[in-house]
């Protein structure tokens, strides 16, 4: 529900009505605009009764918001979320870059990779220390041991980290060590888990799952924020459906989609979406070119032997290319690398 106040209202009085709707059971998030405030009403609001509202005298109308998602949703919150990791931004105008292997499997492959993908312009390190595998029998990560790797490997260049988590059992580890907790298209509707990390300040980068809704991965992003923390970014990574040539569907839509629904940041990662190195860079491209807030890409120094996912990986002389293909495109756009 939106509650649209009158030009000129004192922020007295809309304090008071404020208390009086928190007291009915919902929080009330104010949007101060140049010439109108809106207050955002997020929880069970079937209970508060819209004639009330609406004859207060400073109140000009009242309005009930279709989408089940709230904190999410653009109407509370016109502005684009930008997201602060240590001195770097994921939103606003300069795009994030976010490389490096899908694991994680020694000290000299990920401080090389990263040393590599630093000097050709990411501004964040991704490594896989556990890995989520459809095989029992594949390679699982190297877990603590390849976290140990990567605060080395951040130590070395600086570059914050980006990885994924698994279990709730690690959030206490993953909010000491890692810079960005990634949850993976699997865990997307672990919704056990999202409430979890909804009760940290980390920032949260969530994949849309594997045969997911927009509506559905939004409401996701809900649980997070819904429990305290809206710090919260979308990935967009490809989705089933019937084509098998490539690993996923990249849906490019999503991008402008989610840009007019929520003001969350969305980037996209194009390794796992096609699952094959040559088409990440046309879709690379293709990203920025509709308004994605940066890229998660695979970079491998061997991709013919690595432990997973070498297919989809780039070595990192084609990342410094792909960097170069990008940068008129971004500026094309309105955006910075």
């Amino acid at each position: 529900m939106v509650v649209i106040m009158k030009q000129g209202v004192s922020q007295e009085e809309i304090d008071k009505l404020s208390a009086a709707l928190t007291e009915k059971g919902v929080q009330v998030n104010p949007v101060y605009g140049t010439d109108v405030t809106i207050l955002g009403l997020v929880g069970d609001t079937s209970q508060i009764d819209q004639d009330w509202i609406a004859a207060n005298r400073n109140v000009e109308r009242v309005m009930h918001v279709n989408e089940p998602f709230k904190k999410a949703n653009r109407k509370f919150h016109p502005e684009d979320t930008v997201i602060q990791v240590g001195d770097q931004t994921i939103g606003g105008k300069r795009l994030a870059m976010i490389a490096g292997p899908c694991s994680v499997e020694s000290r000299e492959q990920i401080c090389y990779v990263a040393r590599e993908v630093k000097a050709r312009g990411a501004n964040f390190l991704r490594g896989g220390a556990f890995k989520p595998r459809t095989s029992p029998y594949a390679f699982q990560g190297l877990k603590y041991e390849g976290l140990e790797l990567l605060m080395e490997a951040r130590k070395e260049t600086g570059l914050p980290v980006v990885t994924e988590i698994m279990s709730p059992y690690d959030i206490e580890t993953f909010v000491e060590e890692v810079d960005v907790i990634q949850v993976g298209a699997r865990n997307m509707q672990n919704f056990e888990l999202l409430k979890e990390l909804g009760k940290t300040q980390k920032p949260i980068l969530l994949k849309r799952g594997l045969s997911a809704t927009i509506e559905e991965w939004l409401m996701s992003a809900e649980y997070i924020m819904s429990s305290g923390n809206e710090r919260v970014i979308l990935c967009e990574r490809g989705i089933r459906t019937f084509e098998t040539y490539t690993r996923n569907t990249l849906d490019l839509s999503a991008i402008p989609a989610i840009k007019k629904l929520s003001h969350l940041p969305v980037i996209v990662d194009p390794s796992h979406a096609t699952g094959k190195w040559w088409l990440v860079e046309p879709l690379a491209r293709a990203a920025v070119a509709v308004g994605a807030d940066g890229l998660i890409i695979e970079v491998h120094n061997d991709p013919a032997n690595a432990l997973c996912d070498g297919q989809q990986s780039i070595k990192p002389c084609v990342y410094g290319e792909l960097m170069e293909q990008l940068r008129p495109i971004a500026q094309a756009v309105g955006r910075e690398l």
